[in-house]
């Protein structure tokens, strides 16, 4: 313990008993090992098998003292055989966690979402909250965009000491539905057919409707025949990369490893995006049927879902489906009745960190270290979680599977265009009447999904931000452009993760556009110098031209974008300056 190097500072009764309760939850024994030299060996081999509980441990010492005290620090270090500026690296890297005590930190926290749909609304609730006496923090996306409105204002996660998070601070019981479902009861739905209809904390319900049948037919038709159909159907991912379902499954079946794993990438943390939300606050245990499936398919035994951690609902409904799941048989060893066969699941929260929606950041987070990309290759079909062979998929694609082992792989194809096959949730918010979750088969234009939300509000549509922040504004030529992977791509532009982001003539894109390039600023993960530099150049260049004709800015503009896509290690700082230039492109900014 030598290397460790802690300070003086020591935890309180009350954060230790509560970082070794969050530790015993997930199998982690706190009890601590003094190593001499014959245990050097085994001592590395227990620090790198309980450094995946760091972020679980932090959790709770935010939870119980309101902050990462230095104290309760040392002490997750000390169990967990982790060197303290490590953990403190850990601790500091995300968003919803205080490692600096600062007044007031026993009193609840109102995190207020700033980026756009909520932006217009922000301000004004923020000085009326501070009114009232409350600790506000400037939040990225909440991945409520949904509730943002004039009546409701921006979206809210309540952060509090000592007791469960909430959205927003009169989140309903376990059972209640917390926000609108525009398509609850239509017919012809497939990823969105229980939504709404099913009891979310029932698995009799969830039988009741069909549920546990596609992993029955998995069964039957085995793991081989299983990733034909996903190959056939031609399901590509839905978070925003379209990679080949079947093909991933493929690498990780037959890749070597003793140990593999499931993932789903459930942070949804792009500006816009929460569809994922509402498939897990409605219908969790079809996620989870889905990655059993999933697992069954490549031989993966263990399976993890990386849920942000500003979805405590979603979170609760999980773990207690997960629960109910494993108590009926269908997780654990022998699921339904199969006695070869084992597949277990275990939910771990991020705690606000846009970037580890990429993977590899998201293995380096679940495994306790930084969230920050890796390179690649090695890519996780052979190198994922714990260098394990991983198959890592957001909930919508998941969800995809169970039609498509139940219908078959064939009739799955045959749907949608030739190019994009099957059903896509988008995700409709700003200047719109309904804004939510909509189910489509791909194919409607742009002015179609506008309409089925029940138009434009407040005035005539301006612009749309299409895939979120890291997508790009279109206007009002390609508002008849069909909603497909291939007619996107042909005009340049990309469905990214289903964001369709309605803006009426009345937006002030200056202020959206800086706040984008903002976003992109503070979610830099800082590893990359084309990313970290030119993240935040870009921001000072949109302040700095602000009101003004761009000119010899959109040349400095334009080479930071080049450095950054070719230089830079992952999505993020290749789609820094998309939003932006099509902004510049469409005479939003840039040209008064």
């Amino acid at each position: 313990m030598a290397d460790l190097h802690l300070t003086a500072d020591r935890a309180t009764t009350a954060e230790s008993v509560a970082v070794d309760a969050a530790l015993a939850a997930i199998g982690v024994d706190s009890a601590l090992v003094m190593e001499d030299e014959r245990l050097v060996r085994g001592g590395t081999h227990r620090r790198h098998a309980r450094r995946h509980a760091l972020l679980p441990a932090l959790h709770a010492l935010q939870t119980e003292s309101g902050w990462i005290s230095p104290g309760g620090l040392n002490y997750v270090a000390e169990v967990l055989q982790v060197p303290p500026a490590e953990a403190y690296g850990v601790a500091s890297f995300y968003e919803m966690f205080r490692v600096d005590e600062a007044p007031g930190h026993d009193d609840d926290v109102v995190h207020v979402c700033v980026d756009a749909p909520c932006l217009e609304f922000a301000e004004a609730k923020i000085a009326s909250l501070e009114a009232e006496g409350k600790h506000v923090h400037r939040s990225p996306c909440l991945g409520q965009c949904d509730r943002a409105n004039a009546n409701d204002g921006p979206a809210l996660f309540i952060q509090g000491r000592q007791k469960a998070n909430s959205v927003p601070a009169d989140a309903p019981s376990l059972a209640g539905e917390l926000w609108p479902l525009p398509q609850k009861h239509e017919p012809g739905l497939k990823l969105l057919k229980r939504v709404g209809r099913v009891d979310p904390t029932s698995l009799d319900s969830y039988v009741a409707m069909d549920g546990y049948k596609a992993l029955a037919r998995a069964f039957e038709l085995g793991a081989e025949q299983v990733i034909e159909e996903v190959a056939t159907s031609g399901l590509m991912g839905r978070g925003g990369a379209a990679f080949p379902t079947g093909i991933k499954w493929r690498g990780v079946a037959g890749a070597d490893g003793e140990q593999k794993h499931i993932v789903a990438n459930a942070d949804e943390s792009e500006p816009g995006t929460f569809k994922d939300r509402t498939i897990m606050e409605n219908d969790p245990f079809a996620l989870i049927e889905a990655m059993t499936i999933a697992g069954f398919a490549v031989g993966a035994t263990k399976g993890w879902i990386y849920i942000r951690g500003e979805y405590p609902l979603a979170t609760a409904r999980l773990e207690s489906a997960i629960e109910q799941a494993r108590a009926a048989g269908f997780l654990g060893t022998a699921i339904a009745g199969a006695k070869s066969i084992s597949f277990d699941l275990e939910v771990r929260r991020g705690a606000g960190a846009y970037i580890c929606g990429e993977e590899t950041a998201l293995f380096n987070s679940l495994e306790g270290f930084r969230g920050e990309p890796r390179q690649k290759p090695p890519f996780p079909t052979t190198h994922g979680l714990f260098q394990q062979p991983t198959a890592i998929n957001n909930p919508e694609t998941l969800l995809n599977v169970l039609d498509i082992v139940t219908d078959g792989g064939a009739a799955y194809a045959a749907s949608g265009t030739e190019g994009s096959n099957g059903q896509k949730l988008f995700c409709l918010s700003g200047h719109v009447t309904a804004p939510g979750t909509y189910e489509v088969e791909f194919g409607p234009t742009l002015r179609e999904m506008i309409d089925v939300a029940g138009g434009v509000t407040g005035g005539e549509l301006k612009a749309v931000l299409l895939g979120g922040a890291a997508g790009s504004f279109v206007g009002p030529d390609l508002f008849d452009m069909p909603l497909t992977m291939e007619a996107t791509r042909a005009a340049g532009a990309s469905l990214g993760s289903g964001v369709i982001m309605a803006f009426n003539e009345h937006t002030d894109f200056e202020a959206v556009c800086i706040r984008i390039a903002e976003f992109f600023k503070n979610e830099s993960c800082g590893q990359c110098v084309p990313c970290r530099v030119g993240a935040v150049r870009q921001h000072e260049l949109l302040i700095r031209s602000k009101g003004k004709v761009m000119n010899g800015e959109l040349q400095l503009l334009e080479d930071m974008d080049r450095v950054m896509k070719d230089a830079s290690i992952c999505g993020l700082g290749h789609t820094a300056s998309t939003a932006v230039r099509s902004a510049i492109s469409l005479g939003l900014i840039g040209a008064n």
